[in-house]
C-alpha cells in the first residue's frame, strides 16, 4: 500500500531543519488511499513551548524536562521541513508504474511457509527485568517498568491496498495483559491501525507524534500526549522520549506531513540500573541514529526495522535495509537489537524470508556478538 512504499525518490540528503521552522516549499503530496478525516481547529490548543538549543556535539545533554500528560497543544500546519529528502515527484511515480516492481514474484512469496512463527504465552517477569514480545510486524508488547506497552499496534488481518497478513498475529488480543499505554510513531496503515485501537478503553495513554493528537481524540481517547522530536513525558516510572526518524506522514488524500513521525525511547526510571529500549518505528538509515545514541546512552535494546526496501531506488530514504538496520544499531550504540517489520505484510518486492538471510550475514560481518541478535519469530519474546 501506498502508505508504505510511496517513498521519497533517491536524492542527496539536505540538513535537517530546526523545530519551528517554516515548511519546506517545493514538497509534493503523492496520491494515498484515502480515510476521510475533517479537520478543524482545536478550541482547546495551546501553543507550546520553545525548542531549548541543542548542546555542542560529542556531549550527551541533560534530558529535557518531560510534558505534561494530555497537554492540548498548537502545531504547525505541515511539517513537510522535517523531511529527510523531498517527496517523489511525477517521474518517480512515472518509473514506479512502468517498471511494476512494488511485490515480489512468485519465487519470492514461495517461502512463506518457512517465515518464523512461533507464538507462545507471555513470559512471567522476575522482578526489575524488561521483557520485549514481537506480535508482528512493528508491533510489540513492552513489558517495563511495570508497564506493559503495546508499539504500532496492528492486530487486523489486513491493512488497506494490501493482502492479508503473511503471518497470524504473535499474541491473541484476549491473551493481552491490561495495556497501560500505547506508543504511535506515525500515521501510516501499517502503523497506525484504526480497527486495533477501537479495541482498546478509550482512557488508555496514547503517547503520539506531534499533530495526530486531534485524530485520536476524535476517536474517543481522552489521555492523548503528542511530542516534537527530542521532547518526553513521563507515565507511572516509565519516560517516553519521541524521536527524529528519516520517514514522513500521510493517511489521506490532503494530510501529507500534517503530523511528525519518529520513534521512541522507553526507560524505566524507577530501577536502580534503568533499563532502556528504542523502538524506532519506521525509518530509513541517515544521521539521526548517531545522535539519538548522543542523547540518549546506554540504550539496552534498539527494535529496528529491516525489510520493506525494495525497490531500493524507490525506497532506500525512507526504509532501511538489513544492512543499513545493523549500522543503525552501532550508531544508536545500543547492546542488542531485534529487527522487526517484516515478515508479516507484503509491502514491497524482496523475498518474503530475504530480510532475516541478509540481517544475520550483516550482523556477523560486523563482528557483533550473536547473542545479541534477537531475530525472533513472530509470538516470540525475550527479556533482560
Amino acid at each position: 500500500m501506498r502508505d508504505q512504499t510511496s517513498a521519497p525518490a533517491a536524492v542527496p540528503r539536505r540538513p535537517p531543519q530546526p523545530p519551528g521552522t517554516a515548511p519546506h516549499a517545493g514538497t509534493r503530496p503523492g496520491a494515498h488511499p484515502a480515510e476521510p478525516d475533517p479537520v478543524g481547529p482545536d478550541p482547546d490548543a495551546q501553543p507550546p513551548a520553545g525548542t531549548a538549543p541543542a548542546p555542542p556535539v560529542g556531549t550527551a545533554p541533560a534530558p529535557p524536562a518531560t510534558r505534561p500528560l494530555g497537554e492540548r497543544r498548537l502545531w504547525p500546519r505541515s511539517f513537510a521541513d522535517r523531511l529527510t529528502t523531498p517527496m517523489p515527484g511525477l517521474r518517480a511515480y512515472a518509473r514506479l508504474a512502468r517498471e511494476g516492481a512494488f511485490r515480489p514474484g512468485p519465487d519470492g512469496l514461495r517461502g512463506i511457509p518457512d517465515l518464523p512463527c512461533a507464538p507462545a504465552p507471555l513470559p512471567v517477569l522476575a522482578p526489575g527485568t524488561s521483557c520485549v514480545t514481537w506480535a508482528g510486524h512493528a508491533s510489540w508488547v513492552v513489558r517495563t517498568g511495570g508497564l506493559t506497552v503495546l508499539t504500532d499496534p496492528v492486530w487486523s488481518r489486513r491493512i488497506l491496498a494490501t493482502p492479508a497478513r503473511m503471518t497470524p498475529v504473535g499474541v491473541p488480543w484476549e491473551d493481552l495483559p491490561p495495556i497501560d499505554a500505547v506508543v504511535i510513531s506515525h500515521n501510516h496503515y501499517d502503523h497506525l491501525d484504526a480497527p486495533t485501537l477501537r479495541r482498546l478503553p478509550r482512557h488508555t495513554p496514547l503517547f503520539v507524534p506531534a499533530g495526530l493528537g486531534r485524530w485520536c481524540r476524535r476517536r474517543g481517547f481522552t489521555r492523548v500526549t503528542e511530542l516534537d522530536w527530542w521532547e518526553a513525558a513521563e507515565l507511572g516510572g516509565v519516560r517516553f522520549d519521541f524521536v527524529p526518524a528519516h520517514h514522513w506522514s500521510k493517511r489521506t488524500l490532503l494530510d501529507t506531513c500534517r503530523s511528525l513521525w519518529g520513534g521512541w525511547v522507553l526507560t524505566d526510571t524507577r530501577s536502580p540500573a534503568p533499563r532502556k529500549l528504542y523502538f524506532a518505528g519506521d525509518t530509513g538509515y541517515g544521521h539521526w541514529f548517531a545522535e539519538i545514541g548522543r542523547r540518549h546512552p546506554g540504550i539496552d535494546l534498539a527494535l529496528l526495522p529491516i525489510g520493506a526496501y525494495a525497490p531500493r531506488w524507490w525506497l532506500r530514504d525512507v526504509h532501511a535495509d538489513p544492512e543499513e538496520a545493523v549500522r543503525a544499531c552501532t550508531d544508536v550504540g545500543a547492546r542488542r537489537m531485534a529487527p522487526m517489520h517484516w515478515g508479516t505484510f507484503v509491502l514491497s518486492a524482496e523475498p518474503v524470508t530475504e530480510p532475516l538471510e541478509r540481517v544475520r550475514a550483516a550482523w556477523d560481518r560486523a563482528g557483533l556478538a550473536r547473542e545479541d541478535l534477537w531475530d525472533l519469530p513472530i509470538g516470540a519474546s525475550r527479556c533482560w
